[in-house]
């Protein structure tokens, strides 16, 4: 695991270190080719330059989000997002991570992605990679 992901899951509240310390073992295991860093204050996994995966701390909990899962249709990915196709779900004990479930939308992060890398340049405006 990268250093900074470690530390940042360190700082996180008792209850929530362990979620985010399984989140980011599965996620490294499902996507080795990923590069992974902490990108506007939490962590993310980025494929060819283009986000794919994060979590972060908020009130409800830990939030794990897809950058693209509003189109896995998946029904457990329920906090979708308003303006992007980001789709999120929050948890509060690392017993809640259904890991079968995560490894599959891990693979869909890799097969249908969306142009996030290159919002700035299209001036807000997503493109479908895959």
């Amino acid at each position: 695991m990268v250093v900074e992901i470690q530390q940042y899951n360190d700082k996180l509240e008792p209850e929530y270190q362990a979620i985010g310390n399984k989140l980011a073992q599965k996620i490294n295991q499902e996507l080795p080719e990923a590069e992974s860093k902490i990108w506007h204050a939490h962590p993310v996994w980025f494929l060819d330059g283009n986000p794919v995966v994060g979590y972060s701390q908020q009130k409800k909990g830990i939030r794990l989000m897809f950058w693209s899962g509003a189109d896995f249709d998946e029904t457990a990915l329920n906090v979708k997002g308003e303006k992007f196709k980001d789709a999120s779900v929050f948890y509060h004990h690392a017993s809640e991570i259904d890991l079968d479930a995560l490894a599959r939308w891990l693979e869909k992060s890799r097969a249908i992605q969306w142009d996030y890398k290159n919002i700035v340049k299209r001036k807000g405006q997503l493109e479908r990679l895959k």
